[in-house]
């Protein structure tokens, strides 16, 4: 689980066993990544919920991780959106990962990778490649000491990877604190891989990290070279135990003291280096636990599916019967829904239950992560209002929110759901009626949403989707969108300033069709929050109709135009997607050349 979100649906979540938190990559922290759009197959824009042909951008931050306590609050929504997968957070080697790490065990999550420098994809700049991050020894040393210090080591798994590639590695892994270990760059080269670096340009020539059929042939993998290489390692590290006395790996986790370091001390390239806090080995009591010994507690007793909803909706989960209720919530209520979302896409895949089939009405006011991965069938209506990451990671579900009946404030001009609302959705509708604050919809790639205004960054690396704002915006609206449609009504007519226009055009809504579907989502929104401010603009339609700014993603423009192309020459479906793809990279390839 990347910054991008790519693809992260219910059905990704409760397929895992394993959900890891990316927060950075060993070879280029704090970077970011990108995905040309000459990479993005049809196959590919499929699994990540995005547009054939148009680039990909992970942008460098989390938008809903800003603290520990935000760190804490995700991971209480994987573990919601699949109780049965362990949670872990991938950091990078570097200064102070310890005490980051210790703030990763307090906030329960199961697993902490500590990743080297020199590992990480062929397609990281050089800059980075040679610049950036840390060796793996450095952090994993500082995490052990400082988990170890503040009594946390036996709470967590500690893992650590950056071109690990003997058992010997591995030893000396384990004695500096860890006792998970990851390899990629050696099973690849098992695999084939002969290290050319173009990971980034869809050239390799051994099939290995390139979309295109023609290269792919040449991929000659075998999953039994990966498993031989694996058993040599295994092998090698069983030797090596043997010889320092140790019968599980265990007992041999931090246990430094069988490292020796004098000689490469005394080589001239290595005088005067002093590795003694690396080999330090914390004075502890005996109570303290040297490796994972107890596992996490999430308190998911606590949330309100467990409590309630679960049984409440268990006619709906188990039989497909509709289920209808009025709740109270409050803000100690997070992440509500998530749980028997998880569930119904268990039973039902990603297809979940017919519209509606669930739909509970809530009144109060909600907490994080209201409505989070929620899958279709379930349509939740909250009249108050809610905190930050409403319908984060949304599946198909339906949200609505609105303030409490009888109100005296103006709606359309007051704060009633908190940041970052709709982060890496992938389908479904949300109707909000009032203002949304930060990074509304931002990395959206399929829900269609209504909303009277937003705060800064709305839209920020949109890929898909629709979004109808009926007011105001907030500055670098539109940043980094590469797909899917925005829909502006700018009354004050000075939009175009507060809009990141670097890869979005500003144009009029003119085509009849989209007309229809936008007047038809504020017909909606008027329905089913009772909005005065979309009952207005209805009203009024054809004074509002020439204020509507439509802002448009250039290559998303460009590649659907592709697609119009190659349909009116009487391809459909599939190949028609292949065919305008394959022109789309081409003249990709032409621009880049020129």
């Amino acid at each position: 689980m990347a910054s991008g979100r790519f693809g992260v649906t219910s059905q990704y979540l409760v397929s895992a066993r394993e959900i890891q938190i990316k927060m950075a990559q060993g070879a280029k922290p704090g970077e970011g990544g990108q995905l040309p759009g000459g990479k993005v197959y049809p196959w590919v824009a499929k699994v990540r919920h995005s547009t054939p042909g148009v680039g990909l951008i992970s942008p460098p931050p989390h938008h809903d991780i800003y603290s520990i306590e935000d760190l804490s609050e995700l991971i209480h929504d994987l573990k919601n959106a699949n109780h049965k997968a362990r949670i872990s957070v991938k950091l990078v080697a570097e200064v102070g990962v310890g005490t980051v790490a210790a703030g990763v065990a307090k906030a329960h999550a199961d697993v902490v990778l500590i990743s080297g420098f020199d590992g990480g994809t062929g397609a990281s700049p050089l800059t980075s490649l040679k610049h950036a991050g840390l060796p793996w020894e450095l952090g994993l040393a500082e995490t052990h000491q400082t988990l170890l210090l503040n009594n946390l080591r036996s709470r967590i798994v500690v893992e650590t990877d950056g071109q690990l590639k003997t058992g010997r590695d591995v030893v000396i892994a384990t004695l500096l604190g860890a006792e998970e270990f990851g390899f990629a760059t050696a099973p690849l080269v098992a695999l084939g891989c002969i290290m050319m670096r173009v990971c980034h340009k869809n050239t390799c020539p051994v099939g290995v990290a390139t979309q295109d059929p023609r290269l792919r042939k040449y991929f000659a993998g075998k999953p039994e070279h990966v498993v031989n290489f694996m058993r040599f390692i295994a092998q090698e590290v069983r030797e090596l135990m043997a010889e320092l006395g140790f019968r599980t790996v265990s007992e041999m986790v931090g246990q430094v003291n069988c490292l020796e370091v004098r000689k490469a001390v005394e080589h001239w390239k290595a005088k005067g280096l002093d590795f003694s806090n690396i080999l330090y080995q914390p004075q502890v009591p005996a109570t303290v636990g040297h490796y994972c010994q107890m596992e996490q507690d999430h308190g998911l007793n606590k949330a309100l599916d467990n409590q309630i909803l679960l049984k409440l909706c268990k006619a709906a989960i188990e039989r497909g019967e509709k289920v209808r209720a009025t709740l109270p919530i409050k803000n100690t209520n997070r992440v509500v829904g998530t749980i028997v979302g998880s569930e119904i896409t268990r039973r039902h895949g990603a297809a979940g239950l017919p519209e509606d089939t669930i739909s509970i009405k809530f009144k109060g006011s909600a907490g994080q992560s209201f409505g989070a991965f929620m899958p279709k069938g379930m349509t939740f209506r909250l009249e108050g209002d809610a905190n930050d990451y409403v319908g984060k990671g949304l599946s198909g579900g339906k949200i609505i929110v609105y303030p409490p009946v009888g109100s005296s404030f103006a709606a359309a001009e007051n704060i009633i759901i908190g940041n970052v609302a709709l982060y890496g959705a992938t389908g479904g509708e949300a109707y909000i009626c009032g203002v949304a604050g930060e990074r509304f919809c931002v990395r959206n790639s399929g829900v269609k949403a209504v909303v009277e205004a937003v705060g800064d960054h709305g839209c920020e690396y949109m890929t898909g989707g629709r979004v109808v704002v009926l007011g105001s915006t907030g500055r670098n609206f539109g940043a980094g969108m590469s797909g899917g449609v925005a829909y502006v009504l700018d009354e004050t007519g000075d939009f175009a300033k507060r809009c990141n226009k670097q890869m979005v055009n500003l144009e009029k809504l003119e085509n009849a069709q989209e007309i229809e579907e936008v007047r038809h989502l504020i017909n909606n929104h008027a329905a089913y929050t009772g909005s005065q401010r979309a009952t207005e603009v209805l009203a009024a339609w054809s004074k509002c109709l020439p204020k509507f700014v439509k802002v448009m993603p250039r290559d998303y423009q460009r590649m659907l135009q592709a697609i119009e192309r190659v349909t009116a020459s009487g391809l459909s479906g599939e190949a028609a997607i292949m065919v305008a793809f394959e022109e789309n990279s081409r003249d990709l390839a032409r621009v880049g050349g020129g």
